[in-house]
Order: C-alpha cells, then structure tokens, then sequence
C-alpha cells in the first residue's frame, strides 16, 4: 500500500526536521489519516509502507526516512536521485 502525502504541520522552523504531523490519502482504498512524523517513520522503516508527494501534473516523489548524525530521524522527498522539497511545498495545517 502506497500513501500519498497531502499536508504537513511544521513546528518551530521551516525545515523537514520541523515537520511533526503528515496527512495523507491512500488512493486505492480512499482512506484518510493523519499521523505523527514518528509515526510515519516506523511505518516506512518497519512495516516497509511507502509513502509519497503528487504534483498538480502527476509526477510522484518517493518519501524517505533521512537519519541525521545528531538528532531524530525526519522525512523528505527523493526524486530521481535528489533529495526534494516536495513535502515542504504541501499545504500546511
């Protein structure tokens, strides 16, 4: 099952090491959700979801778990070998 991301909520900064709650909408199913950046995290790097961003032509970005040297682990977009700003560009809540 791939979600794909339709929103985010920064807190404290205007980085993807801001973003604290994502929601989303998975396509085949029409369920919708929100969770937690931690949340999120687990379920991409445990239960092996996927996660991605969709552009108003359809282009998609991989979501993906960063894991920095200092600090917790965040995601942002991965798209055609470059990391992206995709979430970032997402409408905020």
């Amino acid at each position: 099952m791939a979600i794909q991301i339709t929103a985010v909520r920064l807190s404290g900064g205007t980085t993807h090491q801001h973003i604290t709650r994502l929601w989303w909408t998975n396509p085949a199913t029409g369920k919708t959700g929100d969770n937690t950046r931690a949340q999120l995290v687990t379920w991409i790097e445990d239960e092996k979801g996927q996660a991605y961003t969709s552009d108003a032509d359809g282009h998609r970005a991989k979501v993906a778990v960063v894991t920095p040297p200092h600090g917790e682990k965040y995601l942002q977009t991965h798209a055609d070998g470059v990391w992206t700003n995709n979430l970032l560009a997402l409408p905020r809540r």
